[in-house]
């Protein structure tokens, strides 16, 4: 698995940060929109939102004095990859199943 994939798995396997992911889905949001959405400091929210954009599944855009947060949907294509080889396994699995169970009703 290469260091972006990593990144990426890492940046969500923390249930605060899949959730700032499916709040950017809705909306884009700055670092105090999100802060008032947690029990925690803005610091904290920040160093979340380090991890996601390091996973590249954000982006932060400067306006004036504030920093937007916005979902970049394309940064989760590394997990959708990963997982469709899985989707691939069963597949097969459950089709070898499948000829299997009618094999025997023969």
């Amino acid at each position: 698995m290469d260091s972006q994939t990593q990144n990426v798995f890492r940046a969500l396997a923390d249930p605060t940060r899949r959730d700032i992911v499916q709040m950017l889905a809705v909306q884009d949001m700055t670092i105090a929109q999100l802060t008032t959405r947690f029990d925690m400091t803005r610091a904290a929210v920040k160093k979340h939102l380090t991890v996601l954009s390091d996973g590249g599944l954000i982006t932060v855009e400067a306006k004036g004095r504030e920093r937007i947060n916005r979902l970049e949907p394309q940064g989760m294509a590394p997990v959708l990859d990963w997982l469709s080889y899985f989707d691939r396994f069963w597949d097969d699995r459950l089709a070898n199943l499948k000829k299997a169970i009618e094999g025997n009703k023969k």
